[in-house]
């Protein structure tokens, strides 16, 4: 059975940061990318970031990018999520997915999903 599990989700005041850790099993890690996707009040969920260990290579959306880092550690099966200078409007769930297809970027692609953690950032 897979399960992906969020922590660190937290309330922070603007300009602040926090990381956020999702801790996979029951699969096998390094065979799937994972994905950070977030969702607002009212709003769709969206993508954050991403990372495909087969490449080597990270994908981050333009409106977080100089601000968030994923990083993984396939050791740990654990991939994570620093976000810096928070703003407001990144107030939102933060879930972790996991996909065996390349499209990274796209909620629809993923395999499993985690259920969420709560990020709130105070202006």
């Amino acid at each position: 059975q897979v399960q992906l599990v969020e922590s660190g989700g937290g309330l922070v005041q603007a300009g602040g940061s926090l990381r956020l850790s999702c801790a996979a099993s029951g699969l096998t890690f390094s065979s799937y990318s994972m994905g950070w996707f977030r969702q607002a009040p009212g709003k769709e969920r969206e993508f954050v970031a991403a990372i495909r260990w087969s490449i080597g290579s990270t994908y981050t959306a333009d409106s977080v990018r100089g601000r968030f880092t994923i990083s993984g550690d396939n050791a740990k099966n654990t991939v994570y999520l620093q976000m810096d200078s928070l703003k407001p409007e990144d107030t939102a769930v933060y879930y972790c997915a996991a996909t065996s297809k390349l499209r990274v970027v796209v909620a629809g692609t993923y395999d499993y999903w985690g259920q969420g953690t709560q990020v709130t950032v105070s202006s």
